[in-house]
């Protein structure tokens, strides 16, 4: 008779703990991009961005326009050469041409290293706010609505967006979208 009694009050705990499991989890989502394009800093970032690509694009541009005018220059008098100049001129195009591919692929490191230095710290405040908003509203999880562009959330409640209210902790006034 005990051992049924313990077996019926072990069991009864045990439903009331998976019970109160269930009714714990909270799970909200947030839309990063959204907040992101919302940060006034975001324009700044931008800005800032688009300074350094049209210096990179204006560095490139020179550079190709030096070699524009060696290959015509080139064109023009290949055929009053001599070998050994022609040659030197060949080279020198080819390792002209080897530099403009060796920046672009320097000028692309570079933007990219400017872009995550820039937006590091906006992705670090949207996080810290993210997790102050979930813990001052009892969410255990918030997942981020989108990745790259993909949808993570395939479907969720809109009450459950906490995007807005991230937002406001970070005293932004939402726009509407």
């Amino acid at each position: 008779m005990k051992n049924r009694l313990l077996i019926i009050a072990s069991a009864i705990l045990f439903f009331a703990g998976a019970a109160n499991a269930q009714t714990a989890t909270k799970i909200g989502y947030a839309d990063v991009d959204y907040i992101l394009s919302q940060m006034p800093e975001s324009k700044q970032v931008e800005s800032e961005l688009q300074a350094h690509n049209t210096q990179l694009q204006n560095q490139l541009q020179a550079k190709y326009q030096e070699y524009q005018q060696k290959l015509q220059a080139y064109q023009q008098g290949a055929a009053n050469m001599v070998d050994a100049v022609r040659t030197e001129k060949e080279t020198e195009l080819a390792q002209l041409e080897q530099r403009i591919q060796k920046f672009q692929q320097d000028a692309q490191t570079s933007m990219q290293k400017k872009t995550g230095t820039l937006m590091e710290p906006l992705y670090a405040k949207i996080g810290s706010n993210i997790e102050a908003v979930a813990k001052e509203n009892g969410y255990s999880h918030i997942l981020n609505g989108q990745v790259g562009g993909i949808d993570v959330v395939l479907y969720a409640d809109e009450k459950f967006d906490v995007s807005d209210v991230v937002l406001k902790k970070m005293g932004i006034t939402p726009s509407a979208q």
